[in-house]
């Protein structure tokens, strides 16, 4: 009698499809087949010409990666809408001579990610990065470097919130 219970719920445990889970990390259900990323809106105070296109295409490059969305320009079953909202230098360690001697540059970027299949798992958050670098040097001599570093870190946290749901 319980060689045929088991014999009888093996087809069921094994069809259960609902089941999201990835090699990848991500928590993305199987008819979710597209996500739309438009381009990173800036709207800090402070200007960087480059930060929404570097942006823009480091997103578009970790979901490529990490996930099997086909990315599409509009009505994705995920949509995932950023606006850098901050940009902004400030000092961090300051010396006995009330110098500074760190500079902190902080980037944060506001996030509105929908999933028009599985709306509960939509996100609305902003998510911030920094990189300190030495007060003898300039932004402009180390901004490059800085904002890659920090790109990679908002990069990451945004694509956890969305898909990966940690």
């Amino acid at each position: 009698m319980r060689k045929w219970l088991v014999i009888a719920a093996i087809p069921l445990l094994a069809g259960c499809s609902f089941v999201k889970y990835s090699f990848s990390g991500t928590s993305i259900q199987p008819d979710v087949k597209t996500i739309t990323i438009p381009y990173v809106e800036y709207k800090a105070l402070r200007v960087n010409p480059s930060l929404s296109n570097d942006l823009t295409e480091a997103l578009k490059d970790k979901f490529r990666k990490l996930t099997k969305l086909e990315q599409v320009d509009m009505n994705g079953d995920l949509e995932l809408l950023c606006e850098v909202t901050g940009y902004d230098v400030k000092p961090m360690a300051v010396t006995a001579n009330e110098v500074a001697a760190q500079n902190r540059l902080t980037v944060t970027v506001k996030v509105e990610f929908s999933n028009k299949k599985y709306p509960e798992d939509d996100v609305s958050q902003s998510f911030s990065g920094y990189s300190d670098y030495d007060s003898m040097q300039s932004l402009e001599a180390v901004e490059a470097g800085l904002c890659e570093e920090i790109i990679e870190k908002i990069v990451e946290d945004i694509f956890n919130a969305t898909v990966a749901q940690w």
